[in-house]
């Protein structure tokens, strides 16, 4: 048995400061510990000045270790692997399918049953949007291999608590100044 084996998924969540760097700084932390990160996501938070991420990766027991590292960043607001926990995750995928007049009418019945979106359509293609596990996410896609997939993007796994239990404590942060001591010429007095 190799060490992949032993390996298990755990989702990670993290608050922290929307400024250049931070992602870097924390994916060389599972980087020293020689973990995969299998899928990345991040966009703003409902505060001002703070992105939330999103990380799966593959990793043993230890990766409590990592998160009480990546914790000690002065950039994490806070950071919590909710792997364990009760939450909603999803994940959106674009997959482009070549299509002719005989196989347009299949293409569409997938899309279907799968409730996707048809986001674009070409004489010679479609793009599909479907959102949903990862799981749903692999079974369209091997279902469309069979009409020669063009192309595949995929966001990446997005997750939060269910009910009414929030990820992180909310924070009162104020937004960094982008150029600290910089007044705009157009500033009013």
């Amino acid at each position: 048995m190799n060490r992949r084996d032993n390996l298990q998924k755990h989702t990670i969540i993290a608050l922290v400061e929307d400024r250049p760097g931070v992602l870097n700084r924390i994916a060389s932390k599972w980087r020293q510990r020689s973990f995969n990160i299998e899928s990345l996501a991040v966009g703003h938070s409902e505060t001002p000045g703070l992105s939330r991420m999103t990380f799966v990766v593959d990793a043993s027991t230890d990766a409590e270790q990592v998160v009480k590292q990546v914790d000690k960043l002065v950039e994490v607001v806070n950071i919590r692997d909710i792997s364990a926990e009760d939450i909603v995750s999803r994940e959106l995928a674009l997959i482009k399918v070549r299509v002719e007049a005989g196989n347009r009418s299949h293409i569409i019945e997938i899309a279907d049953l799968f409730r996707a979106s048809i986001v674009d359509v070409s004489s010679d293609s479609v793009i599909l949007e479907v959102t949903g596990d990862e799981a749903k996410v692999d079974a369209i896609f091997e279902l469309l291999r069979d009409y020669a997939v063009i192309e595949l993007v995929r966001t990446g796994r997005v997750a939060m608590l269910r009910g009414s239990a929030i990820s992180h404590p909310p924070v009162e942060h104020e937004e960094p100044e982008r150029y600290p001591g910089f007044e705009p010429p157009y500033s009013a007095k």
